[in-house]
């Protein structure tokens, strides 16, 4: 079983041509995604007993997510994505990060989880950040972390608590992927994959076995102590980037379980990764966002659609 824990909202997309509604939210998508990619996930998150909870519930069950946690009494969040003409898409908010009762039902709601995955405003945003970090520190010892931080400024406005938050998170993560957007904002000044080499070496052996920095056109890049890889960008007409990362992020996970590398007891083959094996990877995680970005909205591939996804 798999396990992504954080925010379901719903984006509210902005266009020239018109207002649509779309279920969303990073770790949602990333449930969605690796769901999509035939892993069994379950989602862990909060939506409302309203016309957008009752969407980002009928969202994660059409692609087959298993939801442990019902609808709750507070407003489903909202996110509004403004659509610029080269289909780059800019965020406001309005939403409640928490997640009641979670604390006396982890060990349940856990138990046979060998991936969990979470990031984004999950991670940062009170009084559910701590909840979550929580989840993944019981998580730790029997699975294997993944995190992106996925920033969001205009949420989380303080970069040096947005910093230290992210920092806990790495620590405890095996598998780390940022854009080269988040650690620009979170290390200014800073070359993006100086600083995912520097997270590579938070908590020592005890750390992350892999950082990834995607980088939009420019292609993903990634790190073991292997050595270092990079990808190229597949060439696609951008409809727009919404959930980009996200497909990336789910087919980055389901290629490390497809080789059989999730679960605490993988740990050192996963830290042992060869750069080759990684930039097989990273080229799997690139043609899922590739896919994304060809159509509108967050709506990621399903395997079938990866495997006649053209390999440059």
């Amino acid at each position: 079983m798999l396990t992504v824990i954080g925010e379901g909202l719903v984006d509210v997309v902005q266009r020239a041509s018109g207002i649509e509604a779309h279920v969303g939210g990073s770790p949602l998508n990333v449930a969605v995604g690796l769901a999509r990619l035939d892993h069994p996930v379950q989602f862990i998150g909060r939506y409302g007993r309203d016309a957008y909870g009752d969407s980002v519930a009928a969202h994660l069950r059409s692609s087959s997510v298993m939801l442990p946690m019902g609808a709750d009494d507070l407003p489903t969040s909202v996110a509004t994505a403004l659509i610029d003409d080269d289909g780059a898409a800019t965020y406001t908010f309005d939403l409640t990060w928490e997640l009641p009762g979670l604390p006396e039902r982890l060990a349940f709601m856990l138990q046979g989880t060998t991936l969990l995955h979470t990031g984004s405003i999950a991670t940062m945003l009170a009084p559910g950040a701590k909840e979550v970090l929580a989840a993944v520190e019981f998580a730790h010892p029997h699975a294997t972390i993944s995190f992106d931080p996925n920033c969001r400024p205009s949420i989380i406005t303080d970069v040096d608590y947005a910093r230290r938050q992210a920092e806990k998170f790495v620590t405890l993560a095996d598998v780390v992927k940022a854009s080269d957007e988040d650690l620009e904002w979170l290390y200014p000044g800073q070359d993006p994959l100086e600083s995912a080499r520097r997270w590579l070496k938070l908590g020592g052996s005890e750390g992350p076995a892999m950082v990834v920095v995607t980088r939009g056109s420019a292609g993903p890049w990634g790190i073991t102590a292997a050595g270092e890889a990079h990808a190229a960008a597949p060439r696609v007409q951008v409809a727009d980037t919404v959930g980009a990362g996200d497909s990336f992020m789910a087919a980055l996970l389901s290629g490390l379980v497809d080789r059989g590398l999730d679960g605490a007891q993988n740990r050192k083959d996963l830290r042992e990764m060869p750069a080759e094996t990684l930039a097989e990877l990273l080229a799997h995680a690139a043609r899922a966002a590739a896919v994304t970005v060809s159509r509108p909205g967050a709506n990621p591939p399903t395997r079938e659609e990866m495997n006649a996804a053209p390999v440059e």
